[in-house]
């Protein structure tokens, strides 16, 4: 049964949407949720279609339902807003930028954080990396029920979090910690999204903040060079070093608030110095 873990902040005009990555909870983003509302941010960490329950829950959706739901928490937040900025975290940086790339002067800036177009980072296992393969097995039927399981270190450097963390996974806990395993038809569909991103780059105008670990251990700073390269919008790029892929609660995580508040800021001010001139 799907658990409702999604929130909401209320703060300025300046809104942030947050998004989750795959098999995950909108807990992941909380942190980062509540210190983007002490600078002053209204903040919805959402909830992804299919994600808080079980891997049943989770099958019966695709990336268009996942993409579905963060059109739908965007439209809501346009109501209440005046600059809307969107962040995601691993898959949830994919769905940021694809809607940064449909709604170009809807969304005012982009927070990419841990961005994994494939899955390339030191801990992921050799067969886990041909992953790439496997919305071929998905077309030919092949592999319904298989997961690639969690590794150590669970993309976390703290190593006290990452022991609540796993256990909360492990103890079955979705709606806190989310799916212990990446079930091989959703990470399909992830690969699947993830060219249709990649194709889309060249869209995205919004100014993007491009953080990721140094380290990262489920996918390489490759991911986070692809997008400096390929999007058409100006970027800063944010290297945190002592965080591994889960930046937005791992040990640098007040780095990342800090630099995601000053960024969005500046994006705001230099809007309303634009709107004077004209």
């Amino acid at each position: 049964m799907i658990q409702q873990t999604d929130f909401f902040f209320e703060g300025g005009r300046s809104g942030v949407l947050l998004i989750h990555g795959l098999t995950g909870t909108p807990m992941e983003m909380r942190l980062l949720g509540k210190g983007l509302n002490r600078a002053g941010f209204s903040v919805h960490g959402m909830q992804l279609a299919g994600h808080c329950g079980n891997v049943d829950d989770l099958l019966a959706t695709g990336w268009r339902d996942w993409y579905a739901s963060v059109e739908k928490a965007a439209d809501d937040m346009l109501a209440k807003v005046d600059h809307l900025f969107v962040g995601g975290l691993s898959m949830g940086a994919l769905l940021a930028l694809k809607l940064a790339a449909d709604r170009p002067q809807r969304i005012a800036g982009v927070g990419v954080y841990g961005a994994t177009f494939r899955y390339d980072g030191w801990s992921i296992p050799r067969l886990a990396r041909l992953s790439f393969m496997l919305p071929f097995l998905k077309a030919l039927g092949i592999g319904r029920g298989r997961s690639f399981m969690e590794q150590p270190p669970y993309g976390i450097r703290d190593e006290r979090l990452r022991a609540q963390i796993s256990a909360a996974m492990l103890g079955g806990d979705s709606a806190a910690a989310g799916l212990p395993g990446n079930p091989w038809y959703s990470l399909a569909e992830m690969y699947r999204l993830a060219a249709i991103v990649r194709r889309q780059l060249p869209q995205v105008i919004a100014p993007c903040l491009v953080a990721h670990a140094s380290d990262d251990d489920v996918a390489s700073v490759k991911n986070a060079a692809l997008v400096t390269r390929e999007v058409s919008a100006p970027t800063e790029l944010l290297l945190l070093d002592d965080s591994y892929h889960m930046i937005t609660i791992d040990k640098q995580r007040r780095t990342l608030i800090e630099h995601s508040a000053a960024f969005f800021d500046r994006v705001v001010a230099g809007d309303s110095i634009q709107r004077i001139a004209a």
